[in-house]
């Protein structure tokens, strides 16, 4: 079967290949990708190369289909697996799995498996340790997108608290208590605002922090601080480089300091104001990935011992936590379409990867069938003057606040040129 996707082939070499995929085995399952959104993390494994811990040695000789935030429909089950799964049925895919204490995981590693692909062919690996997950929800950017929430998910259960003179723990954030957010407007930080609100234990106070003016308007047009105030949040957004971020910060808790303060953004100088931001038996969660190997910063560890600081951090979340994700989406509960704010095609994955920190605004939300430039969704009205397809998304944007949604996906899918 031929097939199309964007593989790695070295550093900075990223290309949309046409090759046969093999015969499918009884213990494999053959997979139709419909969306797929473009990860950090994958744009870090693009740039490094083999040097990346998740990427082969012989990329250049087998090169890897990139990308793991997706979600489509089974087309072939092999033998192995009947009964189990059906062709038609959705699926989603937990990557963050071990195969074989290797650290190689879909969307790094494999020739016929990753998510920027029209077909994948799913190891035995995959369904063995229980990642293919099906998908019972509604559009299928929703189910790529329960993937990077499933991290946000994780991070929030690696929160701890102590009691008992420090010997126990409680795992979580503290309900009803002080939180921040630094560096926080971005696409990772509108899902953690989102969770925060709206997926079960809240603190009383929620302060989210961003350089980016236009992000952090966007992130509070998104949500509300009047939302919030209805799930007993008090919400404030705050641009640090506007005054003096620390004292406001402490000003804004009242000068008690923080019991949660997760950190969105790889820079020593926010590790080390969430450090000093911390109250008594405070927890830090490092979220931001580094690029840098040898990324440092500060610690208190007097504040460590004697005011019980925590620090922790997580890359990626577990299955439980998707499933968690996918069902808050089913409920109604977390709209992750926020997090999105450009629309491609397969053929735009490789500009848009290795340029991704330069490309301002949220996710990029790729359909793999589909041949389509990067658009930003705030350009589809002006591009409608003289695109009927274009004209057709701005009108069913703007039906849902400007935000990508279950309509425009359908529209896309029927009439967009296939690749």
């Amino acid at each position: 079967m031929l097939n199309k996707a964007v593989r790695l082939h070295g550093r900075n070499d990223l290309r949309l290949d046409t090759f046969e995929l093999p015969a499918l085995r009884d213990d494999e399952i053959l997979v139709r990708v419909i969306s797929d959104s473009i990860c950090m993390s994958t744009y870090k494994a693009a740039i490094q190369g083999t040097s990346h811990k998740r990427v082969p040695a012989n990329i250049a000789a087998h090169p890897g289909i990139v990308g793991h935030e997706c979600c489509g429909v089974i087309e072939r089950v092999g033998a192995r697996w009947e009964g189990q799964f059906a062709p038609g049925e959705r699926f989603t895919l937990q990557a963050n799995m071990d195969y074989h204490g290797t650290g190689m995981n879909p969307g790094y590693a494999f020739e016929f498996c990753g998510g920027d692909t029209q077909r994948a062919i799913l190891f035995p690996e995959i369904m063995e340790q229980g990642c293919l997950l099906k998908y019972r929800g509604g559009a299928f950017f929703q189910g790529s997108l329960s993937e990077p929430l499933s991290c946000i998910v994780g991070a929030f259960k690696a929160q701890y608290h102590t009691r008992e003179g420090g010997t126990r723990h409680d795992m979580g954030i503290r309900a009803g208590g002080n939180m921040a957010i630094l560096g926080g407007a971005g696409p990772m930080g509108l899902g953690a605002i989102d969770y925060t609100l709206h997926g079960g234990r809240r603190p009383g106070l929620l302060v989210v922090t961003d350089i980016d003016q236009v992000r952090l308007d966007r992130a509070a047009r998104i949500h509300t601080v009047q939302e919030a105030a209805q799930q007993g949040v008090r919400l404030v957004y705050l641009n640090p480089e506007r005054l003096d971020a620390e004292a406001a910060l402490r000003e804004i808790s009242g000068d008690e300091g923080y019991d949660d303060v997760f950190v969105f953004t790889p820079k020593a100088e926010v590790v080390e104001q969430a450090d000093a931001l911390l109250r008594q038996d405070g927890c830090l969660n490092f979220f931001a990935g580094p690029t840098d190997v040898a990324f440092s910063a500060r610690f208190n560890f007097y504040n460590a011992h004697y005011a019980a600081h925590h620090l922790v951090g997580t890359s990626g979340g577990g299955t439980a936590d998707m499933e968690e994700a996918q069902a808050l989406i089913a409920e109604g509960r977390l709209n992750p379409a926020g997090m999105i704010t450009h629309v491609g095609g397969l053929n735009a994955v490789p500009e848009t990867t290795l340029r991704l920190p330069e490309i301002p605004g949220g996710k990029k939300l790729i359909y793999t069938g589909v041949n389509l430039p990067l658009t930003a969704i705030d350009d589809f009205a002006a591009l409608g003057a003289r695109d009927a397809l274009f004209a057709a998304l701005a009108e069913l944007c703007a039906r849902h606040g400007g935000l990508w949604n279950a309509e425009a996906e359908a529209y896309l899918l029927a009439h967009a040129d296939a690749i």
